[in-house]
């Protein structure tokens, strides 16, 4: 089945009940028995809701792994990942990464004594150099947020095979449209329902894909224990979105394109970050492990400063300036102040997040207006 016919139909069926074509929002807490354990699978909407069984079937589909499991945020499907580790463990991540997960990663679990080691992924050998024999997980994101980074998803599967550790990979920027990493070996499969699979920037939610059957066991149990999980509401709501990704990244792609072209060629605008340039570092990784180069991009601009940074943001229009990526509407960030906050200056800034960064999610608006407002916020600086 292609893509755009699973977005539609996968692990989706009329409602037996009533022949209801949209999945129902069933908004209950709890299910009558027949007799003590004697029920039709459903006890308690924390442990399984029909209309989260339907997305997370879905979205199994999408990534075309065996299992999903959502959560009420992505932070909440990262933290479950995290707690299938042991005091004394070891994890290697990426230097450029979401600022939460950093937090989460450095502030949460460093002193329950998770140990975690962060390089600069683009070159194998310095994850090769970071492993030590505790060594548990590796925790990939590609492309990176916010530099737009490409990471061989491939090549961290080998490493991590080797040393049989977990590999997971946060899939947020890519969307399964764009990239599967269990495809190409990975462990776990982690999105930011939140950003481009929901794409209305009207729910928050996470979401681990997984082929090893005891592995989602032991997600699945941490889901529960712990209660991180959606609401039918939300449930829903995200399905109804997903109707529509392929067509949306399609557009994402097109405009993103477009507009880092023409960025490129602005005379106040220094380094474009993104991968479908034929001279990033990471493009024929990304031309092999993704179908497109999507709509994440960040720049800087000539006058490398923070004020006029801030001086462009002042002045964007249709871009508006909010935390998030991935909605249809296009979105301006500043990392080193809103996204990347918790992150240290001085690794930001060793990471190449300098305090001038502008990070943009181009969204679905015709890319005439969207250039004229970059136009006209440029002009002010």
């Amino acid at each position: 089945m292609n893509f755009e016919t699973k977005v539609l139909h996968a692990g989706i069926e009329p409602d037996p009940s009533t022949g209801a074509i949209m999945t129902p929002i069933f908004q209950t807490s709890t299910y009558v028995q027949a007799a003590p354990g004697d029920h039709k699978g459903f006890e308690y909407s924390r442990t399984h809701n029909p209309t989260r069984d339907v997305l997370q079937n879905n979205l199994a589909a999408l990534e075309q792994t065996q299992h999903a499991l959502c959560f009420s945020t992505g932070m909440g499907a990262i933290d479950a990942c995290v707690k299938l580790l042991s005091p004394g463990d070891h994890v290697v991540s990426t230097n450029d990464l979401y600022g939460g997960t950093y937090r989460l990663f450095t502030k949460i679990f460093e002193p329950l004594g998770i140990q975690f080691t962060f390089v600069d992924m683009t070159h194998a050998e310095n994850v090769v150099a970071a492993m030590q024999p505790n060594t548990k997980m590796i925790w990939v994101e590609t492309p990176t947020n916010p530099m737009v980074r490409i990471i061989d998803i491939e090549a961290m599967v080998a490493i991590g095979k080797n040393a049989n550790a977990l590999v997971a990979v946060d899939n947020t920027f890519a969307s399964p449209y764009l990239q599967n990493p269990a495809v190409l070996g990975a462990d776990i499969v982690m999105h930011s329902v939140t950003k481009y699979i929901n794409g209305h920037s009207d729910v928050v939610m996470g979401a681990l894909c997984i082929n090893d059957t005891a592995l989602r066991d032991r997600l699945a149990f941490i889901q529960n224990s712990c209660g991180a999980t959606p609401g039918p509401q939300d449930s829903f709501l995200v399905l109804r979105g997903i109707k529509t990704l392929h067509i949306r990244m399609q557009r994402h792609c097109e405009n993103g394109a477009k507009i880092a072209h023409w960025l490129r060629q602005h005379p106040k605008v220094g380094v474009v970050h993104w991968p479908g340039f034929e001279d990033h570092a990471g493009h024929a990784i990304a031309k092999k492990q993704m179908k497109d180069f999507g709509g994440m991009m960040s720049f800087t601009l000539k006058n490398d400063s923070i004020e006029a940074a801030f001086t462009f943001l002042r002045n964007t229009h249709l871009f508006s300036l909010a935390e998030s990526l991935g909605g249809v509407e296009s979105l301006v960030g500043h990392p080193a102040s809103m996204t990347h906050a918790s992150i240290p200056r001085e690794q930001r800034m060793a990471g190449g997040l300098l305090d001038s960064l502008i990070r943009l999610s181009v969204g679905l608006e015709h890319v005439d207006d969207l250039i004229a407002d970059l136009e006209h916020a440029l002009s002010k600086v």
